[in-house]
């Protein structure tokens, strides 16, 4: 199993603090938010190698962040783009390294903004088990799944329907950017993008239930997507009133 890092964006709702670093590299409780998602994924033995997707802008950054660490199955990968105008987003980053490098392996792929508490372990033996899996979470704010996504599932956990930035979502439960998928599945990226939707990851997913078998499990304890300032001050007061409890 190989894992893939979505961390090519801009986080231009985070100015200043992503001018001259990318998002994923923002300090959380002490450390960089990558160092987490790097933790979580290596503490699964199925994974060979994981690929950070980064830009051109900052690609160096995690370079060096790297350099620094004691990880030897980490490729830092460049997708070209300098701006936020002219990057490929996320589908286009899957695609990118799909195209690019030996992915010849079921793959997790991760938001890099992800900040959560659970394993991923049971979502790993849950794909063992069914085969493509989505990871979700529980949204107290009925008006806050309008900038996620909304799903309807069978008795089974089946994914029956997803709906990205839905209007009128009809649930509190919406996935999180955690994907295991079948490495056959991943050729349906190139479709997402020929249709004009390479930008979020959710698109993807909307297509892919289409096509082949997707699963949801729930995440146990806090999940933060960190994408706006708001969301970095409750990652942090949360990790911080955890510290303080051992």
């Amino acid at each position: 199993m190989q894992a893939i890092i979505l961390a090519g964006g801009y986080g231009t709702r985070l100015y200043p603090l992503t001018i001259n670093a990318p998002k994923p590299m923002i300090m959380v409780g002490g450390k960089p938010m990558i160092e987490y998602l790097v933790e979580k994924l290596n503490k699964i033995p199925e994974i060979s190698e994981i690929f950070i997707v980064s830009n051109a802008k900052f690609s160096h950054v995690f370079e060096e962040w790297l350099q620094g660490k004691n990880f030897s199955n980490i490729t830092i990968v460049n997708d070209g783009t300098l701006t936020n105008e002219d990057r490929l987003g996320s589908v286009g980053d899957i695609q990118y390294v799909i195209e690019n490098y030996d992915i010849n392996e079921d793959v997790i792929i991760l938001g890099g903004d992800n900040f959560f508490e659970d394993s991923l372990q049971n979502a790993v033996d849950l794909f063992h088990k069914k085969g493509n899996v989505i990871v979700l979470h529980e949204e107290k704010d009925l008006e806050l799944v309008k900038g996620f996504n909304n799903l309807e599932m069978d008795e089974d956990n089946k994914v029956m329907n997803f709906i990205e930035k839905p209007a009128n979502p009809t649930s509190t439960l919406h996935a999180t950017l955690i994907y295991i998928l079948k490495n056959s599945s991943l050729s349906h990226a190139k479709d997402v993008i020929e249709s004009g939707k390479a930008d979020r990851a959710g698109d993807f997913i909307a297509y892919l239930c289409q096509k082949d078998d997707i699963y949801g499990t729930p995440l146990k304890g806090e999940w933060f997507d960190i994408g706006t300032l708001d969301q970095l001050k409750k990652a942090e007061d949360w990790i911080h009133l955890k510290n303080d409890k051992k």
